[in-house]
């Protein structure tokens, strides 16, 4: 698909991740944070909520795939909480962040470098599929539809699409863009929402990090208001 440049929107996609890949400054995703621990611990609470809820008691059998997953962060978590490597899946457009997943990964996890929408994942054959910021980054409205239409034909009955994302736009990064949820009901408009609020504002975060790191849960209770992202489960009827 080409944009209205006339540039490859997976090529501009690469171009935009390995930018922010230099621009980086990693100490602020380590869980050494004290911000970035408490957000991890936060997002993979609401995440089991949302599946208790939804019936489920344990991951072990669960055939799941992430969308954009990264150097495999989130499919470590998966393992942590039960599920089996054979069960889970990881795509990722570039070369360098499958490698890093890797280095992490046991070797039964499946890892695809590739367009998710071009991958040989069977119909109807995964219980999740997660995709954690990562239409935010898609910026061609024709290129999330055709995204989130293969996710979809991936699900079983019963099973979901787990979208993580920025409930808010930053007007200080034009590379990505606020996945309302209005949005994600036309993405997938045969699924159910069940929809949660997460993360604290990170330059907040980050401040009371440095006055003290407890009172960065005390807010995130206390001031739902303030939180810039959501987690929201579509799932299939």
């Amino acid at each position: 698909m080409k944009s209205p440049t006339g540039t490859d929107h997976r090529d501009s996609i690469v171009l935009q991740y390995a930018r922010r890949d230099a621009e980086l400054d990693a100490r602020r995703y380590s869980l050494f944070d004290a911000a970035a621990l408490q957000a991890h611990q936060e997002r993979v609470r609401t995440m089991l909520a949302l599946w208790r809820r939804h019936g489920w008691q344990s991951l072990a059998e669960r055939r799941m795939v992430e969308v954009g997953c990264g150097a495999g962060g989130n499919l470590v978590d998966l393992l942590r909480l039960g599920a089996a490597p054979e069960c889970l899946s990881g795509i990722d457009l570039l070369p360098q962040r499958i490698a890093a997943a890797r280095r992490v990964l046991p070797a039964g996890v499946k890892l695809i470098e590739g367009d998710a929408t071009d991958t040989d994942v069977a119909p109807s054959s995964q219980d999740a599929v997660l995709a954690f910021t990562v239409f935010s980054s898609v910026l061609e409205e024709r290129a999330q539809v055709n995204l989130a239409n293969a996710m979809w034909s991936w699900i079983k009955p019963q099973g979901g699409v787990l979208v993580y994302d920025f409930a808010v736009g930053n007007p200080r990064n034009p590379d990505v863009t606020a996945v309302k949820v209005s949005r994600v009901r036309e993405l997938f408009p045969e699924a159910r929402l069940v929809v949660r609020r997460v993360t604290l504002a990170p330059p907040l975060s980050r401040f009371l990090a440095r006055v003290n790191p407890g009172l960065i849960s005390m807010s995130a209770t206390c001031l739902p208001v303030l939180k810039t992202h959501r987690l929201v489960w579509a799932v299939n009827p």
